[in-house]
């Protein structure tokens, strides 16, 4: 086991020095926030699979596996399906943009009437998702020794916010980097053919588990249509995705490099739902379903790989973490603080953005392991934020790429619809019911769709900037255009 630890040091300390290197390439907002929109195919191919795959998809992988067999990859599958729609359809146009935010997005849109709600709505959801990724230490810190779980949460949620707050995106990325070679190792080609062989191979998980475990379904249709909602459209509109989309160096880049990522998901979904499935045959009697990872790990593999399995797991985790977080603190700056304070950018130079940026990262980074110490219901804490972000911001996002007749009243009544719809029927129905983000995204539709046809067409003038931009024309290009 002593070898387990050294694996997991070194990882650990490698993530801080990436920090630290990653802090002398920050120089600018640009390179503090998006990598100075420089990454080419392969990093940020690399970068967009670790920052979607996290210890949700690791860990609650193989548990949905272990649960439902094969149809237990359909959560992370339909996070890969959101990818890849994202990719093909709308990532060449959002890099274009040259933005920061989702909501810088919207003003850019429909003339500057939407960005504060939408800026807290998307704040909400990074937050939660940042929070519920941090307290995911406390499973893999517990397996690995034995320490206490405000502990652990402390512990993993100082490393993330360290190396994120030293380099901003260039460090993230970086760690991002690694993190995706660790996880393809460790999981796919480690943990996986090993995990089938010690249960014997595909005959035996067939001869001893229900035919369901292999049914497409098996899971239930209305299981997989509401993930398709909540994560594949959630996958459209995040601004932990957008972020990373703004970091390629061209909309190509954008376009293809997304669709290896999303790719590489569907694999991992599958992956993960039959490693779920070996450790059913060899570990039927499990008391959580979410336990099979750490239980198979520690009992099927050999000292030092299972240091390095682990260290995927905590990578996936910290990679959603660290992408998360970058995103809560650029929407509290950008869209939220210098919006109240009126003034769409930080005065002064952009070693004064960096340096701000740097604070917010901090005083967030702070607050998200606070909270998760505090937090005990993981599932309603992200079940609340990917409804809120979905039933408030997918279809006033969706409708500005799509519809030109979209207006800022429709989205602003759109948000306002469908999160107060949303939030009703969590309190009526229940956070874990279906019908908030059903009734939600209708609500939010409708109240888009008639509102924008109800108020005046969007000015000219904007439109006109607005189609520039997504040429790729700077914003200075755009306004001297029209």
């Amino acid at each position: 086991m002593a070898l387990d630890y050294v694996v997991i040091a070194v990882y650990l300390l490698a993530m801080l020095g990436m920090g630290w290197w990653g802090m002398r390439r920050a120089r600018s907002k640009s390179d503090f926030l998006v990598a100075g929109r420089r990454l080419g195919p392969v990093m940020y191919s690399g970068t967009m699979a670790a920052i979607v795959l996290g210890g949700a998809s690791t860990i609650g992988g193989v548990g949905l596996g272990y649960q439902y067999g094969l149809s237990g990859a359909w959560m992370v599958f339909t996070i890969g399906l959101g990818l890849l729609v994202l990719s093909v359809l709308f990532s060449a146009r959002i890099a274009r943009l040259r933005v920061y935010t989702v909501s810088q997005m919207l003003d850019l849109r429909y003339g500057g009437s939407a960005g504060v709600i939408s800026g807290v709505v998307m704040w909400a959801y990074t937050l939660m998702l940042a929070v519920t990724s941090t307290i995911a230490y406390a499973t893999i810190f517990d397996v690995l020794f034995g320490i206490d779980r405000t502990l652990a949460i402390v512990l993993g949620g100082a490393i993330v916010v360290a190396y994120s707050t030293l380099g901003g995106m260039w460090s993230i990325t970086l760690t991002d980097m690694v993190q995706f070679v660790v996880k393809t190792i460790g999981v796919l080609l480690l943990l996986l053919p090993i995990a089938v062989v010690k249960a014997g191979g595909f005959a035996r998980m067939r001869a001893e588990l229900p035919h369901e475990y292999f049914a497409p379904l098996g899971i239930g249709g209305q299981t997989v249509f509401t993930y398709v909602l909540i994560y594949t459209f959630g996958m459209l509109i995040g601004q932990d995705i957008w972020q990373r989309v703004f970091t390629a160096r061209s909309d190509r880049v954008a376009r293809a490099g997304g669709t290896v990522a999303g790719t590489y998901c569907l694999l991992y979904a599958l992956a993960g739902a039959v490693i779920g499935t070996a450790a059913k045959v060899l570990y039927p009697r499990l008391t959580s379903a979410d336990d099979a990872f750490a239980t198979i790990v520690k009992d099927t593999l050999p000292v030092g790989v299972r240091g390095l399995v682990l260290a995927a797991a905590l990578s996936a985790v910290m990679s959603t973490s660290s992408g998360a977080l970058i995103a809560c603190a650029t929407v509290a700056n950008n869209d939220i603080w210098a919006r109240l304070h009126g003034r769409s950018a930080r005065a002064g130079g952009e070693h004064d953005e960096v340096r701000g940026n740097r604070l917010f990262i901090l005083v967030m980074g702070l607050a998200v392991i606070g909270i998760a110490t505090a937090l005990n219901d993981v599932v309603e804490a992200l079940t609340v934020a990917y409804n809120l972000l979905v039933g408030g911001l997918l279809v006033p996002i969706l409708g500005g790429l799509l519809w030109r007749r979209g207006t800022g009243a429709g989205a602003l009544a759109s948000v306002a619809v469908g999160g107060v719809t949303v939030i009703g029927l969590m309190a009526w129905k229940g956070v874990l019911a279906n019908e908030p983000v059903y009734c939600g995204l209708l609500a939010s539709l409708a109240a888009y769709v008639i509102v924008s046809l109800a108020s005046k067409p969007t000015d000219a003038d904007t439109l006109a900037v607005w189609r520039e931009r997504l040429t790729g024309a700077s914003p200075q290009e755009a306004v001297q255009l029209h």
